[in-house]
């Protein structure tokens, strides 16, 4: 075999997985395989995609949130919009995903509380009652900072409810699926962490930091007996959506988000 032959074979798997930037926003559709990735990566923050951004059922970006210097972040101490009309929740409106993977570079304030929605439809209160999220929080000062937290958690029987539940703790399939916390590397308050969502047929995983946390079957029975006897439970939309919006949830807290990034599978 040519040695110009034989470098194109090698290299070919490389180009297949990984793909190059795309201008466009090409349809996202169902995968033969787990191995097979169709689709260009779709830089949510390029200039041609940034004006996509708004808030949840708005026309407009919710008060708080700036899109500059390739950076999309909630300033917690902006100034209420009273003539604004939408939810304080941000959403990519550019495109609905179905199956696809998600790189995000996040860092959150102390205390601070968010989450990372996908499948996401409008027309509710927020994503937060019918959209799967994976979880982002101030895992060590959370509690501490905010009382309210015991009470909340007491509701849902926790033994120790004055401290975070493994449910609600970064990375997280919030109220659903938890972490493998002794594989978990999460960078402290101020520094940057990396998330990864692969959402493929039959298959759902979150990562960080390069580090795989869980993986589940959604609409398994497994799936529904976790949805039926916890938070969801008198929630019939929760997951019920296998395609929609990629947004980012706003609890009260500063947020910053970089180089978000989906490749539809």
């Amino acid at each position: 075999m040519k040695l110009f032959s034989l470098v194109q074979l090698l290299l070919a798997p490389v180009f297949m997985i990984f793909g190059t930037d795309s201008t466009s926003l090409p349809t996202s559709k169902p995968i033969a395989g787990y191995s097979v990735q169709e689709g260009k990566v779709i830089d949510l923050l390029a200039p041609q995609n940034s004006s996509k951004w708004r808030g949840y059922n708005g026309k407009t970006l919710s008060p708080g949130w700036t899109i500059s210097d390739g950076m999309l972040w909630m300033n917690d101490a902006a100034k209420p919009d009273t003539a604004y009309k939408g939810g304080r929740d941000v959403i990519f409106g550019g495109q609905e995903f179905e199956y696809f993977e998600l790189t995000v570079d996040w860092k959150i304030a102390e205390g601070g509380n968010s989450g990372i929605y996908y499948h996401v439809k409008e027309g509710y209160g927020s994503p937060s009652s019918i959209s799967p999220e994976y979880q982002l929080i101030d895992d060590a000062n959370y509690a501490r900072l905010h009382s309210d937290l015991k009470d909340y958690n007491a509701q849902f029987g926790a033994e120790h409810p004055e401290q975070l539940q493994d449910w609600q703790k970064t990375g997280a399939d919030y109220a659903m699926h938890t972490t493998d916390e002794a594989r978990k590397l999460l960078h402290p308050v101020g520094e940057w962490n990396t998330t990864k969502i692969v959402v493929a047929p039959g298959r759902t995983e979150h990562w960080l930091n390069g580090v795989k946390l869980l993986s589940f079957k959604p609409w398994s029975d497994d799936w529904y007996a976790r949805k039926k006897s916890g938070k969801w439970a008198k929630s019939p939309d929760y997951g019920k959506f296998k395609t929609g919006y990629i947004g980012f949830q706003y609890h009260g807290s500063s947020m910053w988000f970089k180089n978000i990034k989906v490749r539809p599978l």
